[in-house]
């Protein structure tokens, strides 16, 4: 079994927790209450700047030309339609410039950073460690729910990550994990377990933060 299928298998009840979060379903249900999806708002948005400084640093620790073309595309995504998507949510949110860019981030998003920030002084295969849950979650609660139509938004929200270009790169980055792991020893090989847990265990606490039951 890859090193990516054991860690999930062993992850049972995190992972399906991460994918089958009462957040994500409320979203792709058109349920969500606005508070949560404001929180949400502005506190992935400080996560993906966080995410845009992760690629960045794995564009310098690529092993060869192909992956750093893989990478400086979703870095122009992250940077382009990503971005233009949250300026958007945020003005149809009515969450104005003055508090989104000023919030105080949250525990989860601040423990994100320190995690993406430990992976960054380790190697290609580190760096796919947390970089691989963040996206293969979102990318498998988003196709779970790609028959949804909920208000705009939202559904802009699900599209950006259940779309082929977005799953052919989940993909990638699950090829390059498995392969690169196997250069390692098992002490790496365990430290990169615990990063790729610790991710799954974060996007838990980041969901359950930001959702407001009514």
């Amino acid at each position: 079994m890859n090193l990516s299928d054991e860690i999930v298998d062993d992850l049972k009840g995190v992972w399906h927790a991460a994918t089958v979060h009462a957040f994500t379903e409320d979203l792709c249900s058109d349920v969500l209450n606005d508070l949560s999806w404001q929180k949400y708002l502005i506190q992935d948005y400080a996560f993906v700047g966080a995410l845009t400084e992760l690629v960045k640093t794995m564009i310098d620790k690529c092993p060869g030309h192909h992956q750093r073309e893989v990478f400086e595309g979703f870095l122009d995504v992250l940077t382009g339609a990503e971005d233009q998507f949250f300026i958007d949510a945020f003005q149809k949110a009515n969450v104005p410039e003055s508090q989104w860019s000023s919030e105080e981030e949250s525990e989860v998003t601040i423990k994100f950073k320190e995690l993406f920030s430990s992976a960054s002084g380790g190697s290609y295969a580190d760096v796919l460690s947390v970089l691989l849950p963040v996206e293969w979650v979102y990318l498998t609660w988003a196709t779970k729910h790609k028959n949804s139509n909920p208000r705009d938004s939202y559904n802009e929200w699900i599209l950006l990550h259940n779309n082929e270009e977005f799953t052919e790169f989940v993909m990638f980055l699950k090829s390059e994990f498995d392969v690169a792991s196997q250069n390692h020893s098992q002490e790496d090989r365990e430290r990169m377990k615990d990063y790729f847990s610790t991710a799954c265990e974060l996007e838990v606490l980041f969901f359950d933060h930001c959702y407001v039951k009514d």
